[in-house]
């Protein structure tokens, strides 16, 4: 059984990723942690309650980082893409449960000085409130069993950047706390739009969802339709790339991807603003910025079909 936080800014794809571990039999989610992102972390919470509520999920809720610890590339919230609610605008009512008193980072803090060598934490949002639980307890890396991130993207399989043309929005919206935990030593895979992109959800496979999965089919079909119309602006398509959910299954099957160790930085200021730069020869350089450092592991490829099946039969219980 995997023990997990899912550190959050709960959005569309959040959303999916959280009804990921929610149905997988082998996950106990234990923490649910929220931050700013693609939406205030006032709604990124609530929405965290609702699903909590709706769902029926045991995980305690602890609100996070209200804005990033340095600079970020843009202003602002995503709502075009994730609506002003964060879930796509659907009606959402107020949840009847409430978030626990301790702030998220001190919260990442306690779970894994409770829990040593056995917390997997999914992040999939800005990394805030893991750079500010290091701020907290810097012995945290030695401590937690595995981190896995959604985000970045480093040029594999075609891929680029969706806020610049070298920056990922999750790595882009608080660089300086990205470079601060891929340096940090935690056990770290990073699974970018490099593979996260070559997973799509088209309308079939959502009306599979919604035939199959039912009441979380039928939520994802509701929140999706925001997000279908988002994509069908930008590449012609009603369909979205696999993005937060797939850090979930690399979390359930690690084999279903191709994984590379490399020293990863993060440009903290000008155009290249929430690039993330790997090098996995260490080689000597006209710059020490990669020397000595530890190494996370960058996927640079995956099984989509197999990551698609692994998510429709999860939430179908099949």
């Amino acid at each position: 059984m995997k023990k997990v936080i899912f550190d959050t800014d709960i959005g569309i794809d959040d959303a999916m990723a959280l009804l990921f571990l929610h149905h997988a039999p082998d996950v106990d989610l234990i923490a649910i942690t929220t931050g700013f992102g693609n939406a205030s972390v006032s709604d990124t919470t609530r929405n965290a309650l609702y699903m909590k509520e709706l769902f029926n999920m045991s995980a305690a809720v602890y609100a996070g980082a209200a804005m990033p610890v340095g600079s970020a590339l843009g202003e602002g919230y995503a709502d075009f893409v994730h609506g002003k609610n964060g879930l796509g605008d659907i009606p959402l009512t107020t949840p009847m449960c409430e978030a626990e008193a301790t702030p998220a980072a001190e919260a990442i803090v306690e779970l894994v000085r409770a829990n040593p060598h056995e917390l997997s934490i999914v992040a999939v949002g800005r990394m805030t409130n893991l750079a500010m639980a290091l701020a907290l307890d810097p012995e945290l890396p030695s401590l937690i069993k595995e981190l896995i991130v959604m985000g970045g993207v480093f040029g594999y399989n075609g891929h680029r950047g969706n806020v610049s043309p070298v920056a990922e929005a999750n790595i882009a919206g608080d660089p300086l706390a990205a470079d601060r935990v891929f340096t940090s030593g935690i056990p770290t895979t990073i699974v970018g739009l490099d593979v996260t992109a070559e997973t799509v959800m088209n309308e079939a496979y959502i009306d599979q969802l919604r035939q199959t999965a039912g009441a979380s089919g039928e939520f994802i079909h509701q929140i999706s339709r925001f997000y279908f119309g988002f994509y069908e602006k930008v590449i012609g398509k009603a369909e979205c790339p696999i993005h937060d959910a797939s850090a979930v299954a690399y979390l359930l099957r690690p084999d279903l991807y191709r994984t590379e160790a490399a020293v990863v930085r993060v440009a903290t200021e000008g155009i290249a603003m929430g690039q993330t730069i790997h090098d996995s020869t260490r080689r000597v350089f006209a710059t020490d910025d990669w020397l000595d450092l530890p190494t996370c592991n960058v996927c640079v490829g995956v099984d989509a079909p197999a990551v698609m099946a692994l998510y429709l039969s999860t939430l179908s219980e099949l």
